[in-house]
């Protein structure tokens, strides 16, 4: 047994949890909390990972325990979107990237669908009409069974 100062000491692992510095677990919770919160009150809830002290390898803890599940998805507008479900389903990991490559934000969704994938109301509007124009006025091809 290791001693300091003349005292033993033993170090304990925290168990199947990460080891933490103090956010990774609360943020578990919280996750969970808002996890339970979509379930039964069909609540979202977005947590800004940028907007969190996070100590060295936090971080990476955090995106470690949620892992990757099966479904990712990304965006070119602006700079890029990162966006995959975790291994919890319903939680989604969000990350957007500027022209230059910068991260400017890294965010955990708790939803059915994170906002960024689902189409906006002008746009639909707008392929609404490009569609039924293609359609009153049909190109060669279009339409036409091969």
């Amino acid at each position: 047994m290791a001693q300091l100062g003349g005292i033993d000491v033993r170090v304990e692992s925290p168990g199947v949890l990460p080891e933490s510095h103090g956010n990774v677990v609360p943020l578990l919770h919280e996750i969970l909390h808002a996890l339970n919160e979509l379930q039964r009150q069909g609540r979202s809830t977005t947590i800004d990972l940028r907007s969190i002290p996070f100590a060295p390898g936090d971080q990476q803890r955090l995106l470690g325990t949620l892992g990757k599940g099966e479904v990712e998805a990304s965006l070119d507008s602006l700079g890029s979107s990162t966006i995959y479900e975790s291994s919890f389903a319903g939680v989604w990991v969000v990350e957007h990237k500027n022209a230059s490559g910068e991260v400017i934000a890294l965010q955990v969704e708790i939803t059915t669908i994170p906002e960024i994938l689902k189409s906006q109301a002008m746009d639909i509007s707008d392929s609404l009409i490009r569609l039924s124009e293609q359609l009153s006025a049909p190109a060669e091809g279009v339409g036409q069974k091969a």
